[in-house]
Parts: structure tokens; sequence; C-alpha cells
């Protein structure tokens, strides 16, 4: 047991229990949608079924995998304040995106603002840097600039590298992030998420049953998806080096090609675009003489005078 999880990276049932992933709810806080993967009640709390939730990070481990394989990234939402440090460690341990501060109204749906005030706030980094062009500000200018500097990095610094929209989302607890679980399912994108047994699952592609309160239990599940992101990326070197190695350029009539080869392209046709010579352009409307060609005649021959009284 302990073989397969070291290369697959899934923790074992005793982990689980030890962790305390098998404590749900309340009773009488329960969603009846949850009653798949309700085991038992004992002391009127749910205790969760642990193979089914086994079953359900084995498919959020492959889901993951896929999306890194494919090129895309994985977002890491988690905004409760004593599991956000644990839910960044691992997010940046990954290489992953991560919220662990406040999720932004639109921050999915209305993505391009939202690349507006990341592109503001790396533009206040950097005149904020020794040597750069906030020194020529007045004190208080500066202390205005880095205070709104200070408010997007906040908010912001976990998505910093994203260019384009996600590829998944992990969620801890889908019923506080209510809000990036809406965003997601309105733009496709898939959801696996840490689900109690007061959440809906029906909203989450890959619903992970367990505590989404407890620390320990939070940390093991966040733990085993970081680890196949991990591996992931360990798998696909190649298309890293090449993405990162080559620039493409895409024509709708080509494709995509090598950025050098089009230039290649461009330079080989700028010859066709010019015009004629001055010199050529004499040179053809010279008299006929004994190696110019017979039919050439009659067209340079009214020229001929002009070019006798210039000699």
């Amino acid at each position: 047991m302990a073989e397969t999880q070291s290369s697959t990276n899934q923790p074992t049932l005793e982990q689980l229990l030890a962790a305390g992933v098998h404590f749900g709810h309340q009773t009488r806080r329960w969603n009846p949608k949850m009653r798949r993967f309700i085991f038992a009640e004992r002391n009127g709390i749910h205790i969760i079924d642990l193979q089914k939730t086994l079953r359900q990070m084995e498919l959020a481990q492959k889901l993951s995998r896929d999306v890194i394989l494919r090129g895309d990234n994985v977002l890491f939402v988690c905004t409760k304040p004593q599991l956000a440090s644990i839910v960044r460690a691992e997010a940046e341990r990954a290489g992953a995106l991560f919220i662990t501060e406040r999720w932004l109204g639109g921050l999915l749906t209305n993505y391009q603002t939202v690349k507006k005030q990341v592109r503001r706030m790396k533009e206040l980094e950097a005149g904020s840097e020794a040597g750069g062009d906030f020194e020529n500000y007045t004190k208080k200018e500066q202390l205005m600039l880095g205070r709104e500097r200070e408010k997007l990095s906040k908010y912001l610094n976990g998505i910093r590298s994203m260019d384009r929209l996600p590829g998944l989302l992990f969620v801890v607890d889908s019923k506080k992030e209510k809000i990036a679980v809406n965003e997601a399912n309105k733009l496709g994108i898939p959801i696996v998420a840490i689900v109690d047994t007061n959440a809906d699952p029906d909203l989450i592609n890959v619903p992970i049953a367990g505590n989404d309160d407890a620390i320990r239990s939070v940390e093991l599940i966040t733990k085993a998806l970081a680890d196949s992101i991990v591996e992931a990326r360990r798998e696909a070197p190649i298309r890293e080096e090449t993405e990162e190695g080559e620039s493409y350029t895409y024509s709708s009539d080509r494709g995509a090609e090598p950025a050098g080869e089009g230039e290649d392209r461009k330079k080989r046709r700028r010859p066709r675009r010019r015009r004629a010579k001055p010199e050529a352009i004499a040179a053809r409307l010279k008299p006929t003489g004994e190696g110019d060609v017979p039919g050439e005649a009659g067209e340079s021959g009214a020229e001929s005078p002009e070019a006798g009284e210039a000699e």
C-alpha cells in the first residue's frame, strides 16, 4: 500500500481517519443531496464514507493532471483565515494560481477588467523600486501610490501570472466560495472542491466529500492534489522548453509557424514590391543595338532623337 501511495500520491484510509476527514456537520445542518456520501450518524454528527472520498480524490488528481498536460493552470481558492496559509503554500509549491484573501466579484466573468488591475499593480511595483519613476513624486504622492500597490498586491498577487482563464478551480468549502463556483459554472470551467455535508455537490464537477474546517483534513487533501500537479509538470518538460525557447506567430492562411520563418518570407517578398531603378528604365529606352530584341525597336525608336541630342 505504501508503494501505491508513493507512486500516485494517494493518501490511505488510515491517514484520512487520523486527519478527521470523516467528520461532517451536525445532522440538522445537512444538505439532502449529500446523502450518497454519508456513511452513518454518530452523536448528532454525520460520518462521511471515506471509500467514496478516496474514489473522488483519484478522479480529482486525474483531472488536474489532464489540465496541466494540456497547458492550462489550476486556481486554488480558499478565503478561510485559518486555512489560507496552507492553501497558499501548496499552490506556490505546485506553481499554481491562488486566491486566499477575498474573491473579487467578476474575477472570471469580468476578467478583462481584473487584468487591467494586475497590470496596474505591476506598474506600481516597478515604479516604487529603487531608481523608479516614483522618486520624482512628492512624499504624499508616494504614500498614496504605495497604499494602492499594497491593496492590489493583497488581493491579486496570487494571480499575477494568469494570462488567461484557468483550466480548473480547486475550492475549499464550496458553500462559502459560492460566488467563485457560480462564475466558473457560467464559463464552463471544471471545479474540484472539498464538499462538507452542508453543501450542494451538484454544483461541483468532482466533489470530494470531507471535513472542510479541520486544518489537517484540508492540508492532506490539498497536498495530494498539489503533488499530482507537480508530477504532471515534470512529465511535460519538452512542451515547456519549446514554448519558452521559440516564439510563434499565427496566420489564418499558414497557421502557427516560428517567428523567424515569417520574417524571412517577408524579406524575400520585398524586392517584388520595389519599383524598377532609373538606370533600368533608361537602358530600356535606348535605341536598338545589335544585341537588342527586334520587337522593342519600335518602342524605343521614338525616344532616339532625344537620346542623340543628349549625347
